[in-house]
């Protein structure tokens, strides 16, 4: 299973692919912002996004858009993972298409839960 990390910092991208190595996911591209989300995700598919909102360039939100507006990757799974805890701000991404939505910090726990929630839609 091939994961993409989308945030502009270094730091939590470290966190979240460790998160995922420790649940057995070895496989993790990573990108910081949205325009270089979509250059990863032309290099070759994956099987789940995961993505920061707040970043330079182009944000997780324009980010989702893009994925979603892209037939041969729309249907990835999405999951964003922010400090955005609004709940506006919970509806505008589900608006725009991410299927599972954390709110930093997390847990390992947390991230497993929604991962297999995710997977298994």
């Amino acid at each position: 299973m091939r994961f993409l990390i989308v945030d502009d910092s270094s730091t939590m991208r470290r966190i979240i692919i460790n998160t995922l190595n420790k649940l057995g996911h070895q496989d993790v591209a990573e990108a910081g912002n949205g325009k270089e989300g979509l250059d990863r995700l032309s290099a070759g598919p994956v099987d789940v996004i995961i993505t920061d909102w707040n970043m330079p360039e182009m944000s997780g939100i324009d980010f989702i858009r893009t994925v979603r507006s892209m037939p041969e990757i729309k249907d990835t799974p999405v999951l964003m993972v922010t400090t955005n805890a609004a709940k506006d701000d919970i509806v505008e991404a589900l608006k725009a298409g991410v299927n599972s939505y954390v709110v930093k910090p997390f847990t390992p726990d947390t991230m497993k839960e929604k991962i297999e929630a995710v997977l298994a839609r």
